[in-house]
């Protein structure tokens, strides 16, 4: 690939292709957020790109009305600057927007928008960037597309069939859409669990399917939030240790789960996450719904989807008047990150936590630990000081920086 100044030579007209200041950061989510914010900090520059026209549009276009972050908000601050002390304990979707918005405006932080990244590689020092519109190139690029980038369809045979509407958690908003109907939800993590309490709450129907295991923890024990909890322990028990107090716990608190068709697996929750990313379910009132009866549990999987419902592996067929599909969501950066093999083919760096940050000739990822908006802000942090020592001790690549530097605005 030629230079910046090689293809305005081709092409006199265009000068869609310059050089970045600072790392090029793609995502505007908290992950990205964090990373320019730790950056500012230093006193070293960034560009973010953001393929939406907002901050956190995972947040603001993807998730349902009465989402509140899971953890205590002290457990899920960005760097540098906490959560206001009027908010609760557990903040709400559109509180936690709120602080974003206003973490972006503390630090300065504007992104670029409407700039999706269509290519991402590595070429003679230099990494450049690809958007619809425009080349960028810098020394670094830090990847804060995070782990939940693309929501995952699953390919279910005749769901082209059905006549009501098939949507992911992705589209729903509130189970008021979904008054008096018979629901199919499919997926047991947080997301199937809190759509189904709240299809409930609206009084619809709703039927979950849970075809595989999975940890059900209080969010709370004795006053107390459980993954404080975990994380008080860990500092002086051995993980497994550990996993086998919380079930305890959980099982006096919760009773057997798996009478209830909700089967747990044979690794502990903590250490399942860490290994699998597979977080366990923080109950906030549906699993006295599905002990009620109100939020009906499937344990056979969905065979196919008919004309007016669904047949399941057991031969069963059952009517639904809507299905919406709880099956999580997934990394992109394979399909535009390009000529690296810092990555899996799912997306995710091959290097565990808790190195999984940095990767070679400048390239950083943020928000991948599996270990929520906590591994973010240690990731950023991490990011930022690396970056840092090399912004100010290599002169070198920050005259050839500043020689064919772009302003943008």
């Amino acid at each position: 690939m030629g230079s910046c100044k090689e293809n305005q030579q081709e092409n006199p007209q265009q000068s869609n292709c310059g050089s970045v200041q600072g790392p090029i950061i793609v995502g505007a989510g908290p992950s990205g957020l964090a990373a320019a914010a730790c950056l500012s900090n230093h006193g070293v520059p960034s560009l973010i790109l953001e393929k939406s026209d907002c901050i956190a549009s995972l947040w603001q276009h993807k998730t349902y009305d009465r989402l509140k972050l899971h953890l205590p908000k002290q457990f899920c601050e960005l760097p540098l600057m906490g959560f206001p002390e009027d908010f609760p304990r557990y903040p709400t979707k559109f509180q936690f927007i709120s602080y974003m918005e206003t973490y972006a405006s503390h630090f300065s932080i504007k992104p670029k928008f409407n700039q999706a990244v269509q290519s991402a590689e590595f070429d003679s020092g230099f990494w450049r960037v690809k958007t619809q519109d425009f080349e960028y190139i810098s020394k670094w690029l830090i990847v804060a597309t995070g782990e939940n980038a693309e929501p995952v369809i699953p390919e279910i045979g005749g769901m082209e069939k059905f006549q009501g509407p098939i949507l992911h958690t992705s589209l729903y908003k509130s189970g008021s859409d979904f008054k008096n109907q018979r629901v199919l939800v499919v997926g047991c993590g947080n997301s199937g669990m809190e759509v189904s309490l709240d299809l409930c709450r609206h009084n619809a129907n709703p039927h979950m399917v849970v075809r595989n295991t999975v940890h059900v923890l209080p969010r709370e024990m004795f006053g107390f939030s459980t993954f404080g909890i975990a994380m008080a322990l860990l500092k002086w028990l051995p993980l497994k240790l550990v996993d086998k107090v919380l079930l305890l716990l959980a099982t006096i608190i919760l009773g057997n789960t798996d009478q209830l068709g909700l089967r747990r697996p044979k690794t502990g929750p903590i250490e399942l996450k860490n290994a699998t990313g597979k977080t366990p379910v923080l109950d906030v009132g549906a699993l006295s719904q599905i002990k009620s009866g109100k939020i009906k549990v499937v344990v056979e999987g969905v065979k196919e989807i008919t004309r007016n419902g669904a047949r399941f592996m057991n031969g069963q067929e059952k009517e639904f008047d809507s299905i919406i599909l709880a099956t999580g969501y997934k990394s992109n950066v394979p399909t535009w990150l390009k000529g690296c093999d810092f990555f899996t083919k799912d997306g995710m760096p091959k290097t565990p936590f808790p190195d999984c940050w940095r990767g070679s000739e400048g390239l950083y990822t943020v928000g991948f630990t599996r270990r929520g908006l906590l591994g973010t802000a240690s990731d950023a942090v991490e990011i930022a000081n690396d970056v840092a020592q090399l912004w100010k001790t290599n002169k070198d690549c920050r005259s050839s920086c500043n020689s064919h530097i772009i302003l943008l605005k």
